[in-house]
C-alpha cells in the first residue's frame, strides 16, 4: 500500500513523497482498522526509515495508528535492553560502519537463538542520505570485520 501511493505521488506531482506522508497514511489505515468493529486491528508496532528533502526520519506506527518520530529506536523482543544500548552508545554522526556494529552488538545482546539472529541479519538494510535504500547479508557483515 505505501509503495503504491509513493508511485502515485511520484506520477502526479514528478517529486518524491514526503517520509511522513507515508507514515501518517499507514498511521490512519491502522487506525481506521482498529476504531471499526468487524474488522481484525493491526497487533503490531513498525518502524519506518526514509530520507526525504525535509531529512532522514524514522517513525514508529503502533496499533492504535499513533506516530512517533525517532532518532534511533527497537522495538518488538527485546526492545528495552535494545533501546538502553542506543540511549548509552548511539550518536548523531555515526558512520556507517559504527552503526552497522552498533546494530549488530544489539542482536548479539537481546536474540538469544543463532537460527533467529541468522534469520534478522538477513533482512537487515541501509538507507543512505542520497536515499539509496541497500539491503545488506553476511557478506556485508564480514566485509566490516
Amino acid at each position: 500500500m505505501a509503495r503504491v501511493r509513493a508511485q502515485i505521488h511520484r506520477i502526479t506531482f514528478e517529486e518524491p513523497v514526503d517520509v511522513w506522508n507515508i507514515g501518517r497514511l499507514i498511521g490512519n489505515r491502522m487506525q481506521l482498522i482498529t476504531q471499526y468493529g468487524g474488522l481484525r486491528p493491526y497487533g503490531v508496532s513498525m518502524l519506518l526509515g526514509g530520507v526525504d528533502k525535509t531529512g532522514v526520519h524514522l517513525l514508529e506506527t503502533d496499533p492504535s495508528g499513533a506516530l512517533f518520530e525517532w532518532r534511533a529506536q527497537a522495538i518488538g523482543r527485546g526492545a528495552v535492553l535494545g533501546n538502553k544500548i542506543l540511549n548509552q552508545k548511539w550518536k548523531e554522526n555515526m558512520s556507517e560502519k559504527e552503526a552497522f556494529e552498533l546494530a549488530l552488538e544489539i542482536l548479539e545482546k537481546t536474540e538469544k537463538s543463532e537460527k533467529e539472529k541468522k534469520e534478522i541479519v538477513t533482512d537487515l538494510a541501509i538507507i543512505k542520505k542520497d536515499a539509496k535504500f541497500k539491503k545488506v547479508g553476511e557478506d556485508y557483515i564480514k566485509s566490516l570485520k
